[in-house]
């Protein structure tokens, strides 16, 4: 797949945090052989979130097996001053990086701090964040990612406002950038968040908790078909 090409796309995209880090390289060739070719990779610092998750190391050692099968990795950096960690995602294999608007003062340099790399910049925003402030602000950036729960990891409901806030995110937008929804997205929501604007669904659990996630990521994608 051409490294910016997926994100014209209906995606459903395994997070990686959801994952046993035990079996990670099994489970990614597992789902690549189900035909998944867009991977999410969440890099938590302890601080803007309280988890700390994998970083660039873990990054590094599985692009090659993604990249190897024409995938690309979408990286969301869950951290504080994002910009000074895009050099380090970029080097480590990311084909984009997303950070949160709650987490930097200039939306707009951080967007050209991730071009500069060659990446594709995505803008993520908080339940607590309207989304009409956030629209007003993306307008460089290529994809606009709507979280559903509040900086937790997985496992907790979507909550039901999630399909509106992406409705009204579509709506503030000026130009049709694609909107990506994380948070415990699954086979109960999906089908609504896509009727409401969604087309880049970040999904833990409703795969990497199922007895068969190859055949959890295709009835996802079965569902937006």
């Amino acid at each position: 797949m051409p490294r910016g090409d997926w994100i014209r796309t209906v995606q459903v995209e395994p997070s990686l945090y959801g994952a046993d880090l035990a079996r990670l390289g099994a489970q990614v060739e597992t789902l690549l052989g189900a035909g998944c070719r867009v991977f999410h990779f969440d890099v938590g610092d302890g601080h803007f979130v309280e988890a700390i998750t994998m970083g660039p190391l873990v990054l590094q050692a599985i692009a090659p097996l993604v990249h190897g099968d024409g995938g690309v990795l979408d990286v969301h950096l869950l951290v504080e001053d994002p910009a000074r960690y895009v050099d380090a995602a970029a080097a480590a294999g990311a084909d984009s990086i997303t950070f949160h608007f709650e987490a930097v003062d200039d939306v707009d340099g951080t967007i050209r701090a991730v071009h500069g790399q060659g990446l594709l910049a995505g803008v993520a925003f908080d339940r607590e964040t309207e989304p009409e402030a956030v629209a007003g602000v993306a307008g460089a950036a290529d994809l606009v990612l709507c979280s559903g729960v509040q900086r937790v990891p997985s496992g907790h409901s979507l909550p039901e406002e999630t399909v509106e806030r992406v409705e009204r995110l579509r709506a503030a937008l000026e130009r049709p950038t694609p909107i990506q929804v994380d948070g415990d997205v699954g086979p109960e929501n999906i089908e609504r968040l896509r009727a409401a604007g969604a087309s880049l669904f970040v999904v833990a659990s409703a795969i990497f908790a199922q007895e068969d996630p190859a055949e959890a990521y295709r009835g996802l994608v079965h569902a937006l078909s």
